[in-house]
This record gives structure tokens, sequence and C-alpha cells, in this order.
């Protein structure tokens, strides 16, 4: 009797632990400046991972999906770097008066990686308590993704600058120290669409790059995914870590549900 019920209560908490496996933590604020409320509608949902495009013209970084779409009023500074050491300054070197919580910036570069990602570290530097993690341990992680270095120049740029991956490079040990996570296009591995299964082979294949990717202890997303709850079931399923959303309240809500 005491077998089965030791079985039952291990049962329960493994059940428990899978329902609370995927929080907001796992979610990704895909063109995150293009929502009503550009950074706070991510971080006040505790979004884990927030994106920003930007765009270097003479010698500013703009924030904006097309140079055309280009504001004066929008820029890094004034939408994501200045809200943010300001909650840092709020809550005392944290994003939060929840401890447990910080998240990744992802910034993808429109514009050449020269200037553009100089550009950006000389502002970064600035706030080191804010977004270096080996002066605070609560700092904002910054990735590099879109126009990226070749791997063999990581080394050239501060060590609190991490790079998006790629599935299709190698690293090298050093090389991988950098990499903060690794994001692909879906659609290059299946056609699945979201309102079907996925091809079985696909599926597998999805499976073995998500896999390969956990395997050197590193995160992945999936750009490009269906964006509905019938996919963000699938993707779960899959173990992919962040979910890509341009829905915030939606997949918020998802999330605390399921």
């Amino acid at each position: 009797m005491r077998k089965k019920l030791l079985l039952a209560i291990l049962f329960f908490c493994a059940f428990i632990v899978a329902k609370a496996q995927y929080t907001t933590r796992n979610a990704h604020s895909h063109n995150d400046y293009e929502q009503k409320t550009p950074f706070y509608l991510a971080y006040n949902a505790q979004f884990g991972s927030i994106e920003a495009d930007i765009w270097a013209v003479e010698g500013e970084l703009y924030v904006a999906h097309n140079r055309s779409k280009i504001e004066a009023a929008k820029t890094l500074d004034q939408l994501y770097i200045q809200p943010i050491v300001a909650l840092f300054k709020k809550n005392g070197g944290k994003t939060s008066v929840d401890p447990s919580y910080t998240f990744q910036l992802l910034i993808d570069l429109k514009t050449e990686v020269e200037p553009t990602l100089t550009l950006l570290t000389e502002k970064l530097k600035n706030y080191p308590d804010v977004f270096d993690p080996t002066v605070n341990k609560n700092a904002v992680r910054i990735t590099i993704t879109g126009n990226r270095p070749d791997p063999s120049k990581f080394k050239d740029y501060p060590n609190f600058i991490f790079f998006d991956g790629n599935v299709t490079k190698r690293y090298d040990a050093e090389q991988l120290k950098r990499i903060g996570i690794y994001s692909e296009n879906l659609a290059v591995f299946t056609s699945w669409k979201g309102t079907e299964a996925i091809p079985e082979k696909e599926k597998i294949r999805l499976k073995q790059i998500i896999d390969s990717v956990h395997g050197i202890n590193k995160e992945i997303r999936f750009w490009n995914a269906p964006d509905t709850s019938d996919a963000w079931k699938v993707l779960m399923n899959l173990k992919v870590d962040y979910i890509n959303t341009d829905h915030i309240p939606e997949l918020s809500a998802f999330l605390k549900t399921n």
C-alpha cells in the first residue's frame, strides 16, 4: 500500500513539474518594437526574451523593421536601453522586484556589422551593472542576431556580447561560449503551417535539431513559426525553449493555463 501511495505521489509531482515547465520566461516577443507598448508589454508579462531590430544611421541606432520606417523618436536608447537602466536603478540592481526574473534582449542588426555593433557596445559599456553578467549576475543578456561577425571575430567584442547561433555552422569551444541562443527559420525544416500534424520525417528532423542544441547546453527558438495556441502546444511538446510570438497577451494567458 505504501509503495502504491509513493508511486501516486511521484506521478502527481511529475505531472505538476510537467505542467509548470513552460512559463512566460519561455516566451519571445518577436519584433517587440511593433507592439503598442514596446518593451513594457513583454516586460510586464515577464517574457524571457525581447527582440529589437536596429539600424545605424549617422552615428545613432534606430529601432525599426524597415529603413523607411525609421522615426527620430524611436532610438534604441529611448525604447529599450534607458527604460531598462531605470528599472535596475528602481529595483536595486535587478530587472524586477522578483529576484528570479531577468531576460534576454535579442538585438537584430539590420545594417552592416560595422559600425553598428561597435556603436551598440559603446552605448552598453556605460551600464556594466545592467548589461554585463560578469559585473552583475542579474544583468540583461545581450544577444546579437541578424548581421553577425564571423565566429572568428567574436573575441574582438566585449565578453558581455553574445551571438545568435546557426545550426549549420561549426563553432570551436571558445566561440561556443559566446553563443547565447540558437534561432532558426522553421520553414527551412518543415512545411507545417500549424493547422495540421507535422509530417513525420519533418518532425524527426526538428527533434534532431532541438536535441542537438540541448546536447551542447544551449537553447533554441524558431522564427517564422505558426503563432496560434495549437502551434504553441506542438512547439512545447517538441521542447522548443522559446516560443516566438507577436501576440503577447494571448501567449501570456495561454502559458498561465497550460
